[in-house]
């Protein structure tokens, strides 16, 4: 299973993802800048206070200098908790457990006093949610309480001092990246709602005529007279109709002008081997004369068989629903009469949409085959699910394995295992080809079991 399977497979659906993810990408880069800055901003309002007056306090101590703030409480007592936004000194570590610690505050720290060569023992901060309610918060005055409340955390920090005690501060702290990332995502969800909708719209107004020209082309049928299609859409949309809607008509204009020509061509033909047909009845040796008359014959069949190839697809045949068990049936009948070996297994009455005229034709051609290279045929009907298919069966030399979808190529003949004399100029299989695949269907050339070859037709029903 691959991802490509989960894609969109429209193009609006395509251009939608392809604007989601751009979305989604900038947004992304727009949080990692935006939480650099916030980082760099707690940084320069929150911690690097913090660190130069903890530092500032340790240096007064070692001064032997008072901090500017109450008086040393020796029981730990009257911290932060009391004291916020002072430095004070107490014994012990005010801090309670169970709070966040803000690692970044305390590795600038201790490399502030390491660095500056100022004695120092544990480092503890908390980031602490301010609740209003909280009785640890009543003692705090009420601007500094509420510009707390509108910051959202306080920041603890706790630097035990050797000799001294533990020196505490406690200052405003910026929540973390948890209500970027809401706000973010929020954004987010509106530049979709305001994009993708409109982008969606324009999207469907592009591929709708795009629909409709592709099913036109699907059902283009050569020479068949059909409503253009609708130029609708934006220019470049309504540009390729015009385009697809100028290429029907030509192909149309140079079918009619080729069947024109045909037409002339098979006049000029036919009307000289007349002539030669007149004059050949002059021939005083009999065997000469029949020759003669066998080598015109076999021209106006093999002009018969180019031009109905050359023709296909323009057939002024409707196309009708036909009893193709009666068809077959004909067609064997007309083999009979002439004395040619072809049965026909008893079938069903079968019903399916063609031209009874060029199928009848094509089934014709390979019975004629099999007669002429096996000296007989077998032919059946089968209905496998959703279809029909005509077998016609001989006992003959049948077709070199690699040489199967050759035989179907106009003009082609397969001396090794067929007979030159016989005649035929190899498009008997070609015009059978071209009539079933105009008529929706498949012709398939098999070699038999036991020897002979099998030439199955399937139709659609």
């Amino acid at each position: 299973m691959t991802i490509r399977r989960f894609l969109p497979s429209s193009l609006t659906g395509q251009i939608a993802l392809l604007v989601a993810l751009a979305l989604f990408v900038a947004q992304a880069i727009n949080f990692g800048l935006i939480f650099r800055e916030r980082q760099a901003l707690r940084f320069n309002q929150v911690t690097a206070p913090a660190i130069t007056r903890v530092v500032d306090a340790i240096e007064r101590l070692r001064a032997g200098r008072t901090l500017v703030i109450p008086r040393l409480d020796r029981r730990g007592e009257g911290g932060p908790e009391r004291r916020g936004g002072r430095i004070e000194l107490v014994s012990a570590n005010p801090i309670p457990t169970g709070l966040a610690p803000a690692r970044d505050v305390e590795d600038g720290l201790r490399t502030a006093l390491t660095d500056l060569g100022l004695p120092h023992g544990r480092i503890v901060t908390a980031v602490r949610e301010v609740d209003p309610s909280d009785p640890r918060f009543a003692a705090y005055p009420r601007k500094r309480l509420e510009r707390l409340t509108r910051i959202g955390a306080e920041l603890l920090i706790a630097v035990e001092v050797p000799g001294e005690g533990w020196l505490t501060l406690s200052t405003g702290w910026q929540r973390g990246a948890q209500g970027i990332v809401w706000r973010l995502a929020a954004q987010t969800l509106i530049f979709y709602i305001i994009v993708l909708i409109p982008l969606l719209w324009v999207g469907r107004r592009i591929t709708k005529p795009l629909k409709s020209l592709a099913s036109a082309a699907r059902e283009f049928r050569p020479g068949e007279e059909g409503q253009p299609v609708e130029e609708r859409g934006p220019d470049d949309v309504r540009a390729v109709i015009a385009a697809y809607n100028g290429m029907g008509a030509r192909v149309t204009a140079m079918l009619d002008e080729k069947d024109r020509m045909l037409g002339a061509i098979g006049h000029d033909l036919r009307t000289p081997l007349a002539a030669l047909r007149v004059r050949i009845e002059s021939v005083d040796d009999d065997a000469d004369r029949a020759r003669m008359a066998e080598i015109i014959d076999e021209m106006n069949r093999m002009l018969d068989d180019i031009l109905s190839l050359a023709r296909l697809g323009r057939s002024s045949e409707p196309v009708t629903d036909v009893d193709l068990a009666a068809l077959v049936d004909a067609v064997v009948e007309d083999f009979r009469d002439i004395g040619a070996t072809v049965t026909l297994e008893d079938s069903p009455r079968i019903r399916a949409r063609m031209r009874p005229a060029l199928m009848r034709r094509a089934v014709r051609n390979l019975i004629e085959n099999a007669v002429k290279y096996a000296g007989g045929a077998e032919v059946r009907l089968n209905t496998p699910p959703g279809s029909v298919a005509i077998e016609v069966c001989d006992r003959g030399p049948g077709i070199p394995q690699d040489k199967l979808d050759a035989v179907f190529d106009p003009f082609t003949r397969l001396e090794t295992s067929r007979n030159r004399d016989t005649g035929g100029i190899g498009l008997g299989l070609s015009l059978a080809r071209a009539i079933v695949r105009e008529a929706g269907g498949s012709i398939l050339l098999a070699n038999r079991d036991g020897g002979g070859l099998i030439a199955t037709i399937t139709l659609p029903r």
